[in-house]
Formats: structure tokens, sequence, C-alpha cells
């Protein structure tokens, strides 16, 4: 590794070309799939002689959340026609007042509003019909055109017969996320069947707040996001660990830039995980290897070295005034009133309980992280050292890592980073709030002048919530376990209920936003649509989830839309507009919502206060900036009568920091930090000081190595095979790589001897714009070998390689790399699925299609635990990535 470090030398990246590097350095390292052409952005081509003719506008970067933060994207037009793109320029970049730029995917979005992927028209299956929706043809069927007129009677009458016949359990909602306006219209006909998956959080979904740590996707809230300091207190650091993160693919802009500035500061950079990834590569981190579902076993063996060096005289490793004050549970002498068994988390890594103490050589055999390396990383996370534990949640979309987050807590509490200068532990490289948390300087508006909501919550009437992880299988089995509705209970156990099985039968299929090739089990999934009675997209693009529906719903792109102002860190407020009309004849989903409402009796105003254009213009309005002194909060636009006039709404006019066109025009509003501000931000730091009188989320109020909640909320569910202790311990995973053997003793292999981990990818946003063949040349989606798996089996770069196992076979071109951990194989997350209907094969590669349905402690959907097999293909090779053309159906 170290040999490796040296190759890529010590020179310091600079702001002016990280962005270009991170693609760079990877290439170099075999890792990133990345053509050339990449290094010539959108914003350096000519603008020849339409110089003065048109207006840049800001622009929304993507159809699909990314993971990434408010990056500033700016489109050339000239009368109503997008010609060109580039990213922030709004001011001068520096470290205090960084420009928020765009990457590769934001920076090419024209050609995905233009491309010929578009859907233009609703359109019908031509083998189906109200008496006959033969079924056996979704996939294969053509199409035709239809009227919006024909289009919205077809699903009216579809959604009033399954209603009437079979009642809202029969219906299931399949779409990306719990903002779509279609849950206004299934719930004010009865509810649905909602689909419960951890999806991106993985095991985090459910317990952080219960043992009082945080949750990302409570960012506003002081037990949920903000769990780390700001970019500025990062500088502070001396060390900082990137556990399983990669915020150069999955939060593309500027987070790899807040870690560069440390590690120029001097930071020793760390990273663990199975790969070494671009981020790791980009920041010259040393690398621990850790194998997919093996972290706690990794971390156990951390724990156990901290036990048995310190020392708190000669080597001060463990910070025991943190552990007394502000953990229960972590020994016997701090143990919580509730307890129901005589056992706490140092004598179990001790072995105390079971006979095996938890020792680098016992963890090596399992995590396969050298003896050398864990000694190493457990001797410098010590208290007397600033460490800044960053983690995402990557190792907690794994099966049986119910106990990671907990371990991560742990770990970080010996060491006592929480609360202090330089010293942090939390979901710190995730999103976009990736090493940069705190709470947002600027928050938009959400409520009209008079305090009426923008918008509306439609609470499901129906508690039917069915596991991700077993979805497809639970819909042909016609039954399926339920534990709760977690779906506002993000971070805490309090929905969970005692286990029970279920009888469902679905009928009908509803799809927002392609959300097929989202879920494992693609291939059940398949089968569930060619059962059902009638399937529906809303969607802009002619995605997987379309080509198996019925009826075809198309929507603008967000150009084509007033999309609203967000926040995407804490600094920086991006305010994209429209900035076309609706091209083709596509709808607003919000406008065909209405007309189905209409159809059925339904009232939409009841459900929709506002329209887009009214949302954008409230979000704006009341929006507001913290001052400096970091209590003062101001109206951050200024509004005249004239303004509200111009918009068709009410505001009384109030003075702000910008004028409310010039914001618009401007596209971002950003805070310019200073020494003198008091917007400086330390995650923990009022816990850490009086833990009393500022307790966590938890039943004591404190971290909770012993939580005795935790086990008895998950040992009631009824999912597992064994019993969940309260505090830490490891378990083998369920297709982790203990399964990979025939016999674990003889370390005999099985027949799926390799484990696959499917990251983010820079490439696309989940499995939105497989279509745009520009950023599909500068990121081919590859499946990546590790060197010597890939001799053994006589694969080389660039070949295509069939990857398989009993849930379905897959085609990918090889990427073969000395970069990634013997014995497993990496498939970024995302394409769409291209089945071929004879063989089987999924020539689209979608690693879905090989994750099939499992089980788990609770709905956890474990992404990153699949075993597979790979070898050379010797049928039709894939073709150049670049060279997949995808259109809509001819009609």
């Amino acid at each position: 590794m170290d040999g490796f470090l040296k190759n890529i030398g010590e020179a310091a990246v600079d702001r002016r070309t990280l962005l270009g590097s991170i693609a760079a350095v990877s290439a170099s390292v075999s890792l990133a799939g990345c053509a050339p052409s990449l290094q010539q952005t959108a914003d350096e081509v000519p603008l020849a002689s339409t110089e003065e003719q048109g207006t840049w506008i800001s622009c929304e970067c993507n159809n699909k959340g990314c993971g990434g933060g408010p990056c500033v994207n700016k489109v050339y037009v000239v009368d109503g026609v997008p010609l060109r793109q580039k990213t922030d320029d709004t001011h001068e970049d520096s470290p205090e007042y960084p420009q928020r730029r765009g990457c590769a995917r934001g920076r090419s979005m024209r050609h995905n509003v233009l491309g010929p992927h578009r859907l233009k028209y609703p359109m019908k299956r031509k083998g189906w019909s109200p008496d006959n929706p033969n079924g056996e043809k979704r996939g294969v069927d053509e199409w035709e055109r239809i009227s919006w007129d024909e289009a919205l009677d077809y699903v009216a009458e579809e959604l009033r017969k399954l209603y009437e016949n079979y009642g809202p359990r029969s219906m299931l909602h399949a779409g990306y996320g719990g903002a779509n306006e279609s849950y206004h219209l299934l719930n004010a006909l009865g509810g649905f069947c909602y689909i419960q998956d951890t999806a991106s959080c993985g095991s985090f979904a459910l317990g952080p707040l219960t043992i009082g740590t945080g949750f990302t996707y409570n960012a506003g809230s002081a037990f949920g996001g903000m769990t780390v300091n700001d970019r500025r207190d990062l500088l502070n650091s001396e060390t900082i660990v990137l556990y399983g993160c990669n915020p150069s693919w999955a939060a593309a802009g500027n987070p790899t830039y807040w870690y560069m500035q440390a590690k120029n500061a001097g930071a020793e950079i760390i990273y663990v995980g199975p790969d070494y990834n671009v981020t790791a590569s980009t920041l010259q981190a040393r690398w621990i290897r850790v194998r997919p579902g093996t972290d706690c076993a990794f971390l156990l063996a951390v724990a156990y070295v901290m036990l048995t060096n310190d020392d708190p005289e000669a080597n001060p490793i463990i910070d025991w005034d943190y552990i007394d004050r502000c953990t229960i549970g972590f020994y016997d002498g701090n143990m919580p009133e509730n307890a129901t068994i005589d056992e706490n988390f140092a004598d179990y890594v001790m072995g105390k309980y079971d006979g095996i103490p938890k020792t680098p050589e016992w963890a090596t055999e399992i995590c396969g992280t050298p003896v050398e390396d864990i000694e190493w990383y457990a001797n410098t996370i010590r208290k007397d050292r600033k460490v800044s534990i960053h983690f995402s949640y990557a190792a907690g979309r794994t099966n049986d890592s119910e106990d990671f987050h907990q371990l991560l807590m742990t770990i970080g509490a010996m060491g006592g980073h929480y609360g202090k200068s330089g010293h942090s532990c939390g979901l710190g490289a995730y999103l976009l709030m990736a090493g940069n948390e705190g709470p947002y300087l600027i928050n938009g508006g959400g409520t009209k002048a008079d305090g009426s909501p923008i918008s509306t919550f439609t609470p499901n009437p129906i508690d039917e919530a069915i596991p991700a992880h077993n979805i497809w299988q639970s819909v042909l089995d016609g039954k399926y376990h339920y534990c709760g509705n977690t779906a506002s209970s993000a971070g805490t156990l309090d929905t969970l209920v005692p286990g029970e099985w279920r009888d469902i039968d679905i009928h009908m299929v509803w799809y927002d936003f392609h959300g097929a090739e989202k879920l494992p089990d693609v291939g059940t999934q398949v089968e569930v649509l060619r059962k059902v009675d009638f399937v529906v997209t809303i969607d802009y693009v002619f995605s997987t989830a379309a080509k198996y529906s019925d009826i075809i719903l198309p929507v603008p792109s967000k150009w084509e839309r007033y999309v609203g102002a967000s926040g995407g860190d804490r600094e920086c407020f991006k305010v994209p507009s429209r900035v076309m009309e609706p091209m083709y004849e596509t709808r607003l989903d919000q406008d065909i919502v209405k007309d189905l409402m209409t159809r059925l009796g339904i009232d939409p105003m009841a459900y929709f206060p506002c329209d887009e254009k009214e949302r954008y213009f409230y979000t704006l309005a009341g929006a507001t900036i913290l001052e400096p002194d970091g209590v003062t909060v101001s109206p951050l636009v200024t509004i005249t009568k004239e303004d509200a006039a111009a918009w068709g709404a009410e505001w009384p006019e109030q003075e702000g920091k910008i004028g409310l066109q010039e914001l618009i025009d401007k596209g971002s509003y950003q805070v310019e930090l200073s020494d003198d501000d008091n917007y400086g931000y330390i995650g923990y730091a009022e816990f850490r000081e009086d833990p009393e009188n500022n307790p966590r989320q938890s039943e004591s109020g404190k971290q909770e190595v012993y939580c005795q909640v935790k086990a008895d909320k998950f040992n009631a569910i009824g999912f597992m095979d064994r019993v969940i202790k309260p505090y830490p311990t490891y378990y083998p995973a369920h297709s982790g790589y203990e399964s990979s053997f025939a016999d674990w003793e003889t370390k005999t292999k099985g027949e799926y001897p390799f484990q696959m981990f499917t990251p983010h990818y820079i490439g696309r946003c989940h499995n939105d714009l497989t279509q745009m063949k520009q950023v599909r040349e500068a990121f081919i989606s590859p499946g990546f070998i590790n060197a010597q798996d890939a001799e053994e089996k006589g694969i080389k770069d660039g070949d295509t390689v069939l990857f398989y196992n009993d849930n379905g076979k897959v085609l990918r071109i090889a990427s073969v790399s000395n970069c990634i951990m013997p014995g497993c194989v990496s498939l970024p997350h995302g394409g769409w699925v291209d089945f071929d209907e004879e063989s089987g094969i999924d020539r689209g590669g979608n690693e879905n299609v090989l994750i099939g349905h499992s089980r788990g402690t609770f709905p956890l959907t474990g992404y990153n635990t699949t075993l597979i097999n790979f070898e050379k293909y010797d049928g039709e090779p894939l073709a150049p990535y670049h060279e997949l053309t995808v259109t809509t159906p001819e009609v």
C-alpha cells in the first residue's frame, strides 16, 4: 500500500483541478472506468455566434437525488432553446467562499432534457385492454399513442374497479419516494400498500436515535443529522477516517474539496472499505481493507486492542471520563437500571461470555484486515489525538448489520471523539452535508403569508407496509411478515411492533419515476408485473418501469417546471429556474393527479393548496438567513408589491439581503464565512459538556452501549433465527463472507464464492441518467474485479463478463484492478434492465437482478451482501457503453 501511495506522489491537488483529478486519479488506479473525453467540459465549448443572443438561466441539476450538494448549474438559452451549460461563476473562488461546481452529470443535463429517450405523449400497450390485460406481453409488447383523455379515462376506470372490487390493500405503490403527488390520490381513494425499504440508510434506518446517536435524514433536528462538525473545524483534525465513504461519486460537488482542504492543513486520511475508491485515491488515504458485511468483526477487534493497550497514564487510548459520564453499558460499573441480562460490552470483547476474545487474529480470518492494520488503526484513533470518524451508510446496507451503528458509536465514545474541536464521530461523509454539518444557515419558506402550508401531507388510511427485501416474493406468495410501518419514524424504533404474518392480494402496481430497478429481486418483479391486472407509470423517460407498464403518463423534466429552491449544504441556498416551456405533450404530475381526482369524484383543492409556481414563490419569499451572530434570523429576500403581483401571490413587503429577481437570475445565495462570524458548529458539544441537561433521545438520555429497548424491539419482530443482544456483537451475515464457503472449517469454497457490493456511481443517479450517451462515454459502468481473481478466470480489462447466481444473470464490461479486495466484486448501482427473453440474461447489467429476497432482523435491504460467481462471457460481447442507444418506442 505504501508503495502505491508513493507512486501517486505527494503533490497537493488544488481547487481548480480537483474535480478533474477525481476522474483522472481514479482512472490511474484502474477504478473509475473514465474516458478521456470527460476532460473537456461543456462550458469549454465555444459560443460561436450566439454570444449576444441568449440568456444564462439557473437550472436544476438532475431528475433524481444524486446525493450531491447545492451544485450550481446554468444553461445558455436562445429563443427558448438550451444550447450550452456552465457551472458556478457567481463569485471568485476561495476556501472561505467556494464556488458550488457541478459534476459531469449536472453539466450534461442538456443532453438529458433534449435526448431521444424522452417520453413525448401518453402511450398504451397494444396488447392491453380493460377486458384482457395480456399481462404476459408486458416488457415485449408494442406501443400505441393515445390522447390524454383516453389515458386518464383508462387509469381512472382501472382505479375505480380496483378499489371497488378489491380495496386499498390490492394497490402497491412502487415509486421513488414519499413526496409523490400520487400519494394524495391513492390515500383519498382509501390507501395503498407501502414498500418499506431501508434504501440508502440500511440498518441506520432504525435505531440510531434510540441508542443516543444521530441520523442524517433528520438534518434539522439536534438529534438528527448534526452529528459531526462543520467544514472549518474539520481543518483542526489530525486524523480523518472515511468509513465506507466515497463522496467523489456519491456526493459529487464540493464535499471532496472539504476533505482536500483538511488534508492540505495536515490531516492524515484513512479509508476503510473493501475497495480503494476514487475519494481514497484522490486524498491519498491509507487503506484499511474490510470485507463487506464483516465490519463488526473488524471493529470488535479494534475495541479489543484499545482495551488491552490502554494505560491512563503511560498510554491513554480510551477516554474513561467520557465513557463514565456520557454512556451506559460499556462495562459492569455503568450498567442501566433496565438491563435484563448481566452482560456488558467490554466483557464480551474480552471473551467472557462465549470464550472467544475478539482479538485481531480472530477478526482477520473473517474481515480480511491484516492484524497489523487492526492494531495500527486502534492505536491511531486514540483519545489524545484529534480524530474525526466520518462514515456513510454503505456498511449498514448489509444483512445482519443491526449492531453496526451501535458499535461505531461505541468506538467513537472510547476515543472520546464527540463534542470537541477536531474530534467527531458520525454520518459525516454522506449526501449533501458531507464534511460540513450543522444547522442550515439559510432555510426556504414553507407557508403562505397567512401561515397556511404550501404543501400538504396525506396520511395513508391503512398500515400495510411490505418489507422491500421480500416485496416481490411476498406478492407472489400472497403473504408477508408485518412489523410496523417505519415510514415516519426514521432513526428510531418507535413504530416497530411484534411481527405477524398477513395475507396480501396485489392487483395493481403504480410507478412514479422509474422505481423498477431500485429494489432487489428484479427477476421476480417481472413475474409480478406480468401477473397483476394493471400497471401504470408516471415518468419523463422510457424507463424499465415504463417498459413493463400498460399505460404511460409522460411528465416534464425539471427544466420544464418550477422545482423550487433547496438547501444543499448549510451555507448555500440553490434557486433553479424553469428553463423552458414543457416539451411535447407532457403534463405536470400534479395536474395529472388533479384530473384523475376529478374523474373519480374527489375535490383536488383539498389536497393541493398551491400549484408549482405558487410554491416556488412562497419558498423564496419565506426564506430566512441566520445572521453572523449565530442567533438572529432575518428574511433572505426583499419582496416588493410589484414582486408579489408579478407572481400572482399575496406577500407583505419586506427587506432582505437580495432582491427576488436578482436571486432568481443569480441562481443561488451563499453565506460568505469569516473568522468573525458565529457560524461554527461542533456536534454533541452541549451533550458532552452537560449530558444530564442536554440528553440524547435514548431512554437514558445517554449513548447506550447497552440498549435494552433495541434488543426488546428487534427480538419481538420474529424475522431472525437468533437473539439480538442489547450491546453490539458479531454475527455472520446471511449471504455474507462465511456463507461463501461450502465448509467454513476446511475453507472449502461454495458455488458462489465472491462477494458483490453496489456503490453509488458517478455516471448516473441511481437508475436515472443511464440514458445519457455523453455521460456513458465518460463513465462506462463496468464490473470491478480483483486482478488476481480475474487472472485465474482468464479475464482482462474490457472483456464482457457474465456475473450470476441463483437469482439471475447480468453482463458488464470488466475493469480489472488491484484496488479491490480478492474475493470481492463491485457492480456500481443502477442501470436499466434489458432482459434477453431467451437466455434470461440482463444485458443492461442491473445489480439488483442478482440480489434476491432474503431475511433480516427487521426490514433491512442488504444490497451489499450478495454472493455471486462470474466468468468470461462466450456469447455476443457487449458493445461499448456509450454506443447504447436509449429511445422511446416507435408508435
